[in-house]
């Protein structure tokens, strides 16, 4: 494992449940990790309710966009989170591989996306390197 470990979120489209993944860790850790997304079918851009939902938290996601996963992706990432189930990538995971299972937000207004926002960062937490 490298010094900063890479830790890749993937979700279908990168503009919802990846990204807060993402963001939030780079949020709680910092320079600790290097956290970065990609989707599988990559959405034009990010979910605007997702990033209303980060900036209450101060996180900027101006420059944010969707990207698709690559096999280069998942072959330099120390960590892979999925954040569905069953996903369908384009080659072999070689670092750590998991999975959780988060409901798709494209269609959710505010409320529930600061519900999803919540309970991602709690897990997010479970990835920050002891000492962080």
């Amino acid at each position: 494992m490298t010094a900063s470990p890479t830790v890749l979120f993937i979700c279908t489209h990168n503009a919802g449940r990846s990204q807060l993944g993402a963001h939030l860790l780079a949020h709680v850790a910092g320079d600790s990790v290097t956290a970065t997304s990609a989707g599988v079918s990559p959405a034009e851009h990010i979910n605007p309710v997702v990033a209303e939902a980060l900036g209450e938290l101060g996180i900027d996601t101006s420059e944010a966009s969707p990207r698709a996963v690559t096999v280069a992706d998942l072959a330099s990432a120390d960590v892979v989170v999925t954040m569905k189930p069953g996903l369908s990538l384009p080659g072999p995971v070689l670092g750590d591989l998991v999975e959780w299972s988060f409901a798709d937000p494209e269609n959710w207004g505010i409320d529930g996306v600061r519900e999803l926002r919540d309970r991602v960062l709690a897990k997010v937490r479970t990835l920050v390197p002891a000492g962080s």
